[in-house]
């Protein structure tokens, strides 16, 4: 009997020496907020903000540019003055209409005078028939040739209010082709003037993404210099043909509006994206393959513990994937070392992970 006892007390000793396990440790892991994406970028282009309606203006006669009076990038009104020629030539044509006029006019005196006196002869019936009509068909000719004078001269000043160059509209200088001292011919380009109220953005896009591009495409507009101004552009046009050196097309946008900050001439970042249905992309990392399925590891925030979560994958590449469905936006998911994860493990989400 003492040595049944002596087993049995033994036995609890032994019992009683054994330790519980110790809790499992809390395990620090990097994870990531999940964001569903309803939009795919298509590329980053720099372009310039420019007026829509720019027109090239030249002389309507032609002469050496005698001044220049406004400088590249200045505003001006309708009806300044940009440039003048030499108006020599044009005031030698004016004096010379003007001689030829006054020429006319004492012919028509003369012409009026004489069909005057052969009518007063016929009516007292010494003057021949012949003569009253000559004399009448002179005066007609010299009537006619007085008008054409006239208009000689009308045409001769307004070819010297041509040697001025002024706007027809409220505009901005955004070129000069000519120097003072030049001479141009009638039409040869000299300035170029830009309607400031209507802007739009100008880019050059690659000729293989123009024929990719959908028609729900949406263009982020952004200052170079302060990204923080911003607007939407959409497409009014672009270049039919790809240009044979760069094989890119040049294509304006029309702006939904325009901030202050967007100025004729400024640098601007274009970025094409286009709307697509809602889908999460995470990093590979996030993924662990068991049993030929895939899956994540979903940190709960209340027990800040982890589960396993299967997922089906749209698309996968080295670096991410595209999931269809078993996570939700705004869940957060381990984004390093899931296959040392057990369910129910406790962790400690690191402070630097990505909110």
């Amino acid at each position: 009997m003492k040595r049944l006892l002596l087993v049995f007390a033994g036995v609890i000793l032994v019992a009683c020496s054994k330790e519980e396990p110790p809790p499992e440790p809390v395990r620090p892991v990097l994870s990531i907020k999940v964001q569903a994406l309803d939009e795919e970028n298509l590329g980053r282009f720099a372009g310039s903000i420019q007026a829509r309606y720019e027109s090239n203006v030249g002389f309507r006669v032609p002469g050496r540019i005698a001044s220049r009076n406004v400088d590249v990038g200045a505003e001006v009104k309708k009806g300044a003055l940009l440039a003048t020629l030499d108006p020599t030539d044009q005031q030698n044509q004016l004096r010379s209409a003007q001689g030829d006029l006054a020429r006319v006019q004492a012919q028509l005196i003369n012409a009026q005078a004489n069909a005057r006196r052969q009518q007063e002869l016929f009516d007292r019936g010494v003057g021949a028939q012949a003569q009253l009509d000559i004399a009448q068909t002179d005066l007609k000719t010299t009537q006619a040739s007085l008008d054409q004078a006239k208009a000689a001269v009308d045409q001769a000043k307004d070819q010297l209010n041509y040697v001025e160059l002024r706007t027809d509209h409220k505009a901005i200088v955004t070129a000069w082709n000519a120097e003072a001292g030049q001479v141009v011919t009638a039409g040869q380009q000299v300035v170029t003037l830009a309607q400031p109220d209507i802007k739009e953005a100008v880019i050059d896009l690659p000729d293989t993404l123009v024929d990719q591009l959908p028609a729900d495409v949406v263009f982020q507009v952004a200052v170079q210099l302060d990204p923080s101004i911003t607007t939407t552009a959409i497409v009014r046009e672009i270049e039919p043909q790809a240009q044979s050196a760069t094989r890119t097309r040049r294509a304006r946008l029309s702006l939904t509006d325009t901030p202050p900050g967007f100025r004729l001439g400024t640098a601007i970042s274009v970025t094409l994206s286009s709307a697509i249905k809602s889908r999460i992309e995470l990093p590979v990392s996030v993924l662990q393959e068991v049993d030929g399925k895939s899956r994540i590891w979903v940190v709960d925030p209340q027990t800040q513990t982890v589960a396993p979560r299967d997922v089906s994958l749209i698309s996968r590449t080295d670096s991410t994937v595209v999931l269809a469905d078993g996570v939700k936006s705004g869940e957060r998911v381990v984004s390093a070392g899931v296959n040392s994860l057990k369910p129910g493990q406790k962790v400690k989400i690191d402070e630097d992970s990505p909110q």
